[in-house]
């Protein structure tokens, strides 16, 4: 197998990628500053930029499956590179993508036909970060794509637990936070299962 991967130089898309190589997975790994990457034998690093059309196309070719890690960045990157990540699949007969979302697109219980960040169970005082995955979430909801969305809730930095609780379309009850590690390791475990397909996925790790 082979993985197209953004967001490659972030928290949890390092860790996506320390998981993939240590599985033996090859990766292609599109970064702005490819002097953060470390070689490794089973990695292709290119430098490009997550808007650019042309750039998603070099770094997709021969893959069977894309991941992206990337981060709002309080800009409009994560629509502008779903937008053209989505007609570059079909171009390529390419199926299958994985993206890391936040809990903030699940739904809300409190107040159902609600998005979590939409409603009374959010407590940030900004909503940018997750106006933008929702619009993520509505471009590859409409697609064929095979899809995942991976929600974590509050994000620490921390290694995998192996012992998270996963829940399609809502977060689990009681989450208070979901590490790195636990992100990178359902995602690359879900890549290799493919048991959500077409689903937001909230994920709680459990708190020491």
């Amino acid at each position: 197998m082979k993985v197209a991967l953004f967001g490659a130089t972030g928290r949890v898309g390092h860790a996506i990628l320390t998981l993939l190589l240590e599985q033996g997975i090859e990766v292609t790994a599109m970064v702005r500053n490819p002097e953060k990457m470390q070689p490794h034998a089973k990695l292709s690093v290119l430098q490009g930029d997550a808007k650019n059309s042309a750039d998603i196309v070099k770094a997709t070719l021969g893959v069977n499956a894309i991941i992206s890690a990337l981060g709002t960045d309080k800009t409009s990157v994560l629509t502008e590179f779903t937008s053209h990540i989505v007609p570059i699949m079909h171009q390529q007969q390419l199926k299958r993508i994985i993206t890391i979302g936040t809990a903030g697109i699940l739904n809300s219980r409190a107040e159902p036909g609600l998005l979590r960040y939409q409603s009374s169970e959010s407590k940030r005082k900004s909503i940018t970060a997750a106006q933008e995955h929702h619009k993520v979430f509505n471009i590859l909801k409409d697609t064929a794509l095979d899809w995942t969305i991976v929600c974590p809730t509050y994000l620490p930095t921390g290694a995998s637990t192996d012992d998270y609780i996963v829940m399609r379309d809502y977060l689990p009850e009681g989450a208070v936070q979901t590490t790195t590690g636990d992100t990178a390791l359902f995602t690359v475990k879900e890549l290799m299962k493919n048991e959500h397909l077409g689903y937001r996925v909230g994920i709680k790790s459990p708190r020491y």
